[in-house]
């Protein structure tokens, strides 16, 4: 290695020209045209998180209006020379006409005063005066205020470039007196790219897959990445390795991640805690692993739905492919909110590991059912279990629809559908059970079957109802639809007006719910608190206020 890396790697590969930097496209392409075109705008603002350039880009642009070229008789240009004074000078931070001020030290009134003053004086050795205001959203109001007038019609001589990674809380006074520029976040293959050319100049040695978890870490910053490099140069003492980067960051590799997995496939609650246990042994990042975690489940439910979205050049690409077809759809969709909503807990819990464990175990305890893939679960009991039409119905069985739990409760899977002849069913069981909503549910729970008739074509059921308004075509057809689906062959319905000798569902609903009503009534009127209030003070309970949970 040379003396170069005497310097970060941060400061050193800083890019000095338009054509260097990478990553913002879209805000060099504007930039140079309006220097080509002698377009300029008098204030620009920059916004991006850190480590994106906007400072970077701020000093080229100086250079830019400020360039002289190498024979001291160039213009304003958008290819500065990087050879005159003034791009040697701003290069080396000592341009006179090149103010940078960084708002978070210097954010008072008097600061911007004291600014602006200098502001009205000619620049010394430049073409322009160029200010910079870094995090210029830490300004107090006041100094915003004084900065208006300035900020909307300055000398001709005067620049102003402002730079935020806090865009909201700048005053939209000053927002609409700038040109904006929103700089992206850097991708992943970018940063690995860029870094690959950094260590092959530097003559470093590497894997890409320790560039690809520094890119990973950097969560979007070039600068971040670039120091990242120079600490796992450092930590590598030669080759930059993935096991030395994952060792400097605390990060697990795949390996860990495609056996949790795996393990919650299998259903192997031992083996996911001693998963848990190894990576607590090895010390690494609880809540980094659940990220990661959810990253590698986002990358299989689109590889399920998306096959191509998988890329070659992904180490785990191979994997993915195999967990996508592994893991049903609800599996993938419910392990990823399970461990984005859980990263937050892990503060809560005894320690990170603990948190953890019992993130794993939630995925194996809440696995979604279903006959397709790995996954099953035991079915839901039933609503209500099918009975012969001459028994009474039990009260608490009855009782079950009606209460918030079995509301909450998934509807039971449909029975195996069967061609052969259809017995004649516990028509208030079946009712129950029925996927009807709204209208259709409230025809259902007011009718009784009164005969039942199978043959080759199909079933004719006769059914009736006191309440024939409920009975409209729409509503017949869908509830014929719902019994056909759920028998497996054509059924046909009739309706009759009338009043049905037995009990609807309706009917059970509301007699069992009178009875809870007088129970709960009953306890009431029994309540010893109730009876000293009763007593002390004339109290009396309003008649029919009491209402049963």
């Amino acid at each position: 290695m040379d003396d170069m890396t005497a310097l970060a790697l941060a400061r050193s590969w800083r890019p000095k020209t338009f054509s260097q930097l990478v990553g913002q496209d879209h805000v060099v392409k504007a930039l140079t045209h309006a220097l080509d075109q002698g377009r300029l705008h008098h204030a620009w603002l920059f916004t991006g998180t850190r480590g994106v350039g906007k400072t970077t880009i701020a000093r080229i642009m100086a250079k830019a209006l400020n360039c002289t070229g190498a024979d001291g008789q160039g213009k304003m240009t958008s290819e500065p020379c990087g050879k005159c004074p003034a791009c040697l000078e701003i290069d080396a931070g000592r341009f006179v006409d090149y103010i940078e001020m960084d708002a978070a030290s210097n954010r008072g009134v008097d600061d911007i005063a004291s600014l602006l003053e200098k502001a009205a004086y000619a620049p010394s050795n430049g073409r322009y005066k160029v200010y910079m205001i870094d995090e210029v959203h830490m300004l107090t109001n006041h100094a915003f205020n004084a900065m208006l007038k300035t900020l909307e019609e300055p000398p001709e001589h005067v620049k102003f470039i402002l730079a935020t990674t806090d865009p909201q809380k700048i005053p939209v006074t000053i927002l609409s007196r700038c040109l904006q520029f929103n700089l992206k976040q850097m991708p992943v293959p970018l940063i690995v790219e860029h870094l690959e050319k950094v260590l092959a100049a530097e003559k470093v040695e590497n894997e890409v897959n320790a560039l690809r978890v520094l890119a990973k870490a950097a969560q979007g910053s070039m600068r971040d990445a670039l120091s990242l490099t120079d600490q796992a140069i450092a930590y590598a003492a030669g080759k930059v390795t993935e096991e030395s980067v994952r060792g400097m960051l605390g990060t697990l590799d795949d390996a860990y991640l495609i056996r949790i997995l795996d393990c919650l496939i299998a259903k192997d609650g031992a083996s996911l805690l001693a998963v848990a246990n190894e990576m607590g042994e090895r010390s690494m990042s609880f809540s980094l692993a659940l990220q990661d975690l959810s990253s590698l489940l986002q990358k299989i439910a689109a590889a399920q739905v998306v096959p191509e979205s998988v890329l070659e050049d992904w180490p785990e690409a191979g994997e993915i492919r195999r967990l996508a077809t592994q893991l049903t759809k609800e599996e993938a969709q419910l392990f990823y909110q399970i461990t984005i909503t859980s990263r937050p807990d892990l503060s809560l819990a005894p320690d990170e590991q603990t948190g953890f464990a019992m993130t794993l175990l939630r995925m194996l305890a809440f696995r979604p059912g279903g006959a397709g893939g790995s996954a099953s679960a035991p079915s839901a009991p039933p609503v209500a279990s099918a009975r012969p039409s001459s028994a009474p119905a039990p009260k608490v069985a009855a009782a079950a629809p009606a209460s918030p739990a079995a509301k909450a409760a998934p509807a039971p899977a449909a029975p195996a559908i069967s061609t052969g002849p259809a017995e004649r069913p516990d028509w208030h069981a079946l009712m129950r059970q029925l996927p009807v909503k709204g209208l259709v549910q409230q025809l259902a729970f007011q009718t009784e079957l009164q005969d039942w008739v199978d043959s080759a074509a199909g079933v004719k059921a006769t059914i009736v109802t006191p309440m024939p308004q409920l009975a409209s075509e729409a509503s017949i057809a869908r509830l014929a639809d719902a019994l056909t689906a759920h028998f497996g062959k054509p059924i046909k319905i009739l309706i009759e007006k009338g009043e049905v000798e037995g009990k609807t569902v309706a009917k059970v609903d509301a007699q069992i719910h009178q009875e809870k009503r007088m129970n709960a009534e009953q306890m009431i009127a029994a309540d010893p608190f109730i009876q000293q209030l009763q007593k002390e003070f004339g109290a009396t309970v309003v008649g029919g206020s009491v209402k049963p949970l």
